[in-house]
């Protein structure tokens, strides 16, 4: 008997619906959260099942289980264990793990794509089209990678994927793998994929006016409160303030914190790291402990949430040649405008502040630290007039 135990997200059952497809009825596939899985790992452990294989994916177990899976496999026990995420890089040094973070020709590997590649090789199931297909998918949503090659459609696998049960959503994409030659979603899918999309974006500007910013450690951290669309979220909260390293997304219910960056420069597994969790440089978790609880809940909490960027306007734009004007909560006026093409001036308060070497690098500096937004266009008018008037009347004094 096969035993897969992996992770309960879509690269995790991407592994179970590829041991379905080879091992068919001989296999026992357990979904995990991170914390889960080291107790089914004991379970198994303590049964001494010496003739079963066991297969774990897209996890990695803690130090007591790592010692107590050498030994079982020292008496002659089966297990295989992959990864890709790279905290777990040092179970290569056990002859039962193999942790691929990317593969030579660049491409960062998943679970699921390890998992393929390791049945193919050990002749348990075959390559096919519409497994090429599905298998790729799933990569480049777990990876990120999607986003960077427009591949819309490995996005809404995942809206699918959230939208039905494990079981049902296993059950179609076995079924489909085998009998269709291409990878493809029928119209109930696509129609319903399609509801899903508009869900997304309104749940999406909500949450948007509900992110606070503060500093823990050296980043500057957007925290929102949600318990859907984790990676939706922290994608599209990154790229509407590219001035937060990265997006801590809560769900206290749940007691989990996710972590998404968009920023190359922040690694937010390490971040996990430092409260259990892990995951990739872009992508990770943990669980929220009493430290996590009081850093990202307790001290934010009197915050008040990040002011939206004035977004119909049509004068008051940024990177504006007449330049582009920014307030904050108290009511100070930020003034950026171009120099030349690489030296900015920032004004507060129509007083010289500092001068940047782009416009972002100034916006960047005064979202940071005043938490200041784009201001509305009336707003930007009254303010080149008085601007201009002050002038004049500072030249007629001089005369």
């Amino acid at each position: 008997m096969y035993r897969l135990y992996t992770h309960n997200d879509l690269d995790g059952v991407g592994c179970g619906i590829l041991a379905r497809l080879a091992f068919g009825t001989d296999v026992d596939v357990r979904y995990n959260s991170v914390q889960g899985l080291d107790f089914q790992i004991e379970r198994f452990l303590e049964q001494n099942r010496i003739d079963d294989v066991l297969l774990i994916t897209d996890l990695s177990v803690h130090s007591e289980n790592e010692k107590k899976i050498e030994e079982f496999v020292k008496k002659g026990g089966s297990v295989t264990m992959l990864d890709h995420h790279k905290t777990a890089l040092h179970f290569n040094d056990y002859s039962w793990a193999s942790v691929t973070v990317q593969y030579d020709d660049g491409r960062l590997a998943a679970a699921t794509s390890l998992l393929y590649d390791y049945l193919r090789k050990q002749g348990l199931l075959e390559a096919s089209s519409s497994l090429d297909d599905f298998v790729e998918l799933v990569r480049l949503w777990d990876t990120w990678e999607w986003e960077k090659h427009e591949v819309i459609k490995a996005k809404r696998l995942n809206d699918l994927f959230f939208m039905l049960s494990i079981d049902e959503f296993e059950e179609r994409m076995v079924k489909r793998l085998q009998e269709n030659e291409s990878f493809e979603f029928d119209e109930f899918e696509e129609k319903i994929l399609d509801m899903e999309e508009t869900k997304i974006e309104r749940y999406i500007r909500r949450k948007r006016r509900e992110l606070i910013q503060t500093f823990i450690g050296p980043y500057c951290t957007g925290i929102v409160h949600a318990e859907s669309y984790h990676s939706e979220l922290g994608n599209e909260l990154g790229k509407d303030c590219p001035h937060l390293d990265y997006i801590a997304i809560l769900n206290a219910g749940g007691k989990k914190i996710s972590f998404r960056t968009i920023h190359d420069h922040v690694d937010v597994s390490e971040v996990a790291n430092q409260f259990g969790g892990g995951g990739h440089a872009k992508a990770s978790g943990c669980s929220l402990t009493e430290e996590a609880f009081k850093l990202y809940i307790s001290e934010p909490f009197p915050l008040e949430p990040l002011r939206v960027d004035a977004f119909r306007n049509q004068h008051n734009l940024k990177a504006g040649k007449s330049g582009s004007l920014y307030i904050d909560h108290a009511d100070h006026r930020f003034f950026i405008y171009p120099i030349n093409e690489d030296r900015w001036m920032l004004e507060k308060n129509q007083s010289e502040e500092d001068f940047f070497s782009s416009f972002e690098e100034a916006e960047n500096y005064i979202k940071r630290n005043y938490l200041a937004w784009l201001a509305r266009d009336d707003l930007f008018v009254r303010y080149l007039a008085d601007h201009v008037l002050d002038n004049k009347r500072q030249n007629a004094k001089q005369t």
